[in-house]
């Protein structure tokens, strides 16, 4: 029964944001599940933001510069892990986006979460990292993906590594998009559900961000984009 597989994932994902707080609960819960790349003490980087905020991104492009194997902490899409990471002193990035696109290409990516759900997401995702704004390196969208090398170098000069920086070539960011590419083919064949999830810039998923963006905007969910918007402005407008 769809409907009601669907109203328990919605009920699921709140529980999680809930839960994506906190380190101690959050980090076992993701080793159990098999989810992601949880924070370990032996990690060289945590790169970690809300869905579809150049995550799949970031971690090839980190990878495809660096001239050694790295562990990178990832893909949680929890603030427990960049919070361990503050914790333990280890170098960590913060990815955020603009609201409205992460958050409707999150809705497009799972198909049974609301606006309203995704942005309170959203929220509750970058208000837990508020209080660690300035023990991190944030990368903004438009950054990482058209000048990811000078996030790297952020990196360096505020936690003192040796990080290859990314060269924003046209061949290495092909490098990036195939690894991503490869990466989701192991997940879903191709056609539409892939192209609604894959991590890369995908027309089918800009068509559907176009449909929803009334939604997006409707009056009743006014306060909780003005929150986000809020918080977007905190996190880009610090200095790193």
């Amino acid at each position: 029964m769809p409907a009601v597989r669907n109203a328990a994932n919605r009920l699921l994902y709140e529980g999680k944001t809930i839960l994506a707080r906190s380190p101690t609960l959050a980090l076992p819960v993701a080793r159990l599940r098999g989810h992601g790349e949880p924070f370990d003490p032996h990690v060289d980087i945590v790169i970690e933001g809300y869905p579809r905020s150049a995550n799949s991104f970031a971690v090839h492009a980190f990878r495809v510069a660096q001239d050694r194997p790295v562990r990178i902490a990832h893909h949680l899409h929890a603030p427990a892990q960049v919070i361990a990471a503050v914790r333990a002193r280890v170098a960590a990035i913060t990815l955020i986006r603009e609201p409205e696109d992460a958050v409707l290409e999150f809705v497009i990516a799972k198909g049974y979460l609301s606006v309203r759900q995704a942005l309170r997401g959203y929220i509750r995702f970058y208000s837990a990292l508020l209080p660690y704004r300035d023990q991190v390196v944030v990368g903004p969208f438009r950054e990482v993906t058209s000048d990811f090398g000078q996030v790297i170098a952020k990196v360096n000069a505020m936690f003192g590594t040796r990080f290859l920086e990314f060269d924003h070539t046209d061949d290495n960011v092909r490098s990036a998009f195939a690894a991503i590419e490869a990466d989701w083919a192991t997940r879903l064949p191709p056609g539409v559900a892939f192209e609604r999830k894959v991590g890369r810039p995908s027309k089918i998923r800009e068509d559907l961000k176009e449909e929803l963006g009334e939604e997006y905007r409707a009056r009743d969910l006014s306060d909780l984009r003005e929150r986000a918007e809020r918080l977007l402005g905190a996190f880009v407008s610090s200095p790193s």
